[in-house]
């Protein structure tokens, strides 16, 4: 189960990439914010679809859910702002490298306090030694 878990985050992440190229020539057309608009507006759409059809009809209202749960709310337009404004200008791989690098780091040390109720997941060698090697593939990218 974690080796499908594993290649569905590695398959959203190819999405992802697909996801910033496509924004900076639509960015470049219609305006950077009119681009984050237009990408939410269309999974909003889809997202209540599939609410409509796949969704329990009884689950608990987000209404009723502590109000810091929705900042992803917040912080999803800011991280598609960003990829629309900067792909055109250091392309795809070195800014999904420079969200990759800014998503370990920070992961890391939401994983080692346990915040957001996650499981406490200590930071050790082997993953500052990962984060290494991104903030290395950074570099190399940049330079390249």
């Amino acid at each position: 189960m974690q080796l499908i878990l594993i290649l569905l985050v590695v398959a959203g992440g190819m999405g992802l990439s697909v996801e910033a190229g496509l924004l900076g020539p639509l960015g470049s057309e219609v305006g950077d914010l009119w681009a984050t608009f237009s990408i939410f507006g269309v999974g909003a759409a889809l997202t209540f679809l599939l609410m409509l059809f796949f969704s329990p009809r009884n689950s608990p209202s987000f209404f009723t859910q502590p109000s810091w749960t929705l900042l992803g709310g917040i912080l999803g337009p800011i991280y598609v702002v960003i990829l629309t404004v900067a792909v055109p200008i250091i392309g795809i791989a070195m800014t999904m490298i420079g969200i990759l690098a800014g998503q370990v780091f920070k992961s890391l040390v939401i994983d080692h306090y346990g915040l957001f109720g996650t499981a406490h997941r200590k930071i050790d060698s082997k993953r500052i030694i990962a984060l290494v090697f991104i903030i290395a593939a950074l570099f190399l990218v940049a330079k390249g």
